[in-house]
């Protein structure tokens, strides 16, 4: 079967664009007219479409590539992280977020203006833009390798980069207009199309393979590499497993921690909820769905090795090859398994999770840059009112639009370079934004140490230890064999509790309620 697009396909994606302007627009017919309207809709999110709007953010085009790629190539492990995932959702829904509402923030970087001064909140805000751009480069990049496969039928940089600024003008123009209250509505229909999409995909599977359950479960548990591809847990010890028992328990907690609270892109969604309760029955929903989300995916990828590498793939010979690198194999499935037309609906399940998480980053970096630095900066300067903040946040879109189409672009490199699987990419990619930020936040939660300039040396610390974690930068420095393949977990643990040890560092920030008040240390 040929993999080109038919005139069918391009209709069914066509139709899928009209779809989310017709969404958008039925949302939201008025301009917003506030920045808390626009990048917080008013706070009227209900708990169900938190959820899935939180879901959809988090289920980028790394789950619906990486996802199959994981299970291609390896097993069930990944699953096993959401007992950390769990633990972090009970630690964010009952210290995290009561503190966010409690202090009625836009950002939750504000939270640190509050303890630490203005000079801590734009650091920890520009951490988080760093990270973001880094993170959302990567995202696009995976979703811009299938679109490069369906518009030139392989993965080269040009072809990635031509994809790329595809998907972030259609991001763009999409979010530039409605805000956060659009959004999460046109997050409903991404998520419709990709669990669609997905279940289409795992169906025709089945149809294709025409294999006994029996049979496959007795291939996967026991493939001619003598590996098991129906394990659920890693139980080793070793520190370079970035899925074993124990990563899930320590390192991927503090990864989860950091998505679901210090992370605007995520907690943006969070935060625009009624009230805190309202915003953690939201994000426990949200869990509780990712996880049958996240088992199709990575079964899609078992399924996928039983057609290109089983025993009915011996059989059909040349006539199902599949000589390409592991990260297209989903997509070469689709573009020459699928029947036209059908074909285009499983397509634009990719295209759906990489607009509508690109949407959810730009809208949330936006946030971040207007009101915890421009806003600042301006309101002392001058008086404006709300809508001038909002075309100022348009502003900010296009600016980051721009840096996250760089990024994504030299992702191509990086991936190519470390030959990382998918999933292993994408998740260690924000450690470089978490390590600081959970080590300044533990320690404004949990300790009365602290100040602004040791804000600022946790977070540029946590930063630099991570980069000297990574392998080929170890190798450089010459750092010890364990160190050198050091799994993205521990690499996060090992950063988040250097930038704890130097935020710790500075002394107490204090407050006086006026010239001859007591002195009391400011708490969030």
């Amino acid at each position: 079967m040929s993999g080109a697009f038919s005139g069918w396909d391009w209709m069914v994606v066509g139709l899928y664009f009209l779809a989310v302007a017709g969404v958008g627009y039925a949302v939201n017919r008025q301009d917003s007219g506030d920045a808390r309207d626009y990048f917080l809709a008013s706070g009227q999110v209900p708990a169900w479409l938190a959820a899935i709007s939180v879901l959809a953010t988090t289920q980028s085009a790394a789950t619906f590539l990486g996802g199959p790629d994981f299970g291609y190539r390896g097993d069930f492990t990944y699953l096993s992280t959401f007992l950390g995932a769990f633990l972090a959702v009970v630690i964010v829904a009952h210290i995290f977020i009561p503190r966010f509402y409690a202090h009625n923030v836009t950002t939750v970087y504000e939270l640190l203006g509050r303890r630490f001064g203005a000079a801590a909140m734009k650091a920890a805000g520009g951490m988080f833009l760093v990270g973001r751009i880094i993170a959302g480069g990567a995202r696009l990049y995976l979703a811009a390798i299938a679109v490069a496969m369906i518009i030139f039928g392989n993965v080269t940089a040009a072809n990635v980069s031509i994809a790329s600024a595809f998907l972030i003008l259609a991001s763009f123009v999409f979010a530039f207009h409605k805000g956060l209250k659009a959004i999460v509505w046109i997050d409903l229909l991404q998520f419709i199309v990709y669990v669609g999409a997905a279940l289409g995909i795992a169906l025709l599977l089945l149809q294709r393979l025409d294999m006994p359950l029996a049979a496959m479960i007795q291939t996967l548990s026991a493939t001619p590499d003598g590996h098991d591809k129906l394990r659920l847990f890693d139980l080793s010890a070793t520190l370079s497993a970035p899925f074993s028992l124990w990563a899930s328990l320590t390192g991927i907690v503090l990864l989860f921690i950091g998505n679901y609270a210090l992370d605007q892109d995520t907690t943006q969604r969070l935060l625009a909820c009624r009230d805190a309760r309202t915003s953690a029955k939201g994000l426990y929903m949200s869990i509780g769905a990712a996880i049958p989300i996240v088992g199709l995916f990575i079964a899609i990828g078992s399924l996928l090795y039983l057609f290109y590498r089983g025993p009915a793939a011996t059989v059909a010979g040349p006539a199902r090859a599949f000589q390409g690198e592991d990260i297209t194999v989903l997509m070469h499935f689709i573009l020459t398994e699928a029947p036209a037309g059908i074909r285009g609906m499983m397509a634009i399940g990719v295209i759906a999770t990489a607009v509508g998480t690109t949407m959810s980053a730009l809208n949330a970096m936006s946030s971040v840059l207007i009101q915890d630095f421009y806003r600042p900066w301006h309101a002392a300067r001058h008086q404006a009112g709300e809508h001038h903040y909002v075309m100022a946040g348009r502003f900010g879109m296009a600016a980051v639009s721009a840096a996250t189409l760089a990024m994504a672009i030299g992702s191509y490199y990086w991936q190519h370079y470390t030959r990382a699987p998918l999933l292993d990419f994408v998740l260690s990619v924000m450690n470089f934004a978490y390590a600081g930020l959970l080590g300044v936040y533990f320690t404004a939660l949990f300790t009365n140490r602290g100040s602004s300039a040791s804000v600022m040396v946790a977070l540029a610390g946590g930063f630099a230890v991570v980069l000297a974690l990574q392998p080929a930068v170890a190798r450089t420095l010459s750092l010890p064999a364990g160190l050198q393949t050091l799994a993205f977990p521990w690499q996060l643990c090992v950063g988040t509790l250097a930038a704890f040890a130097l935020c710790a560092c500075g002394r107490a920030v204090r407050q006086t309620d006026g010239a001859s008040g007591p002195a009391r240390l400011q708490e969030i």
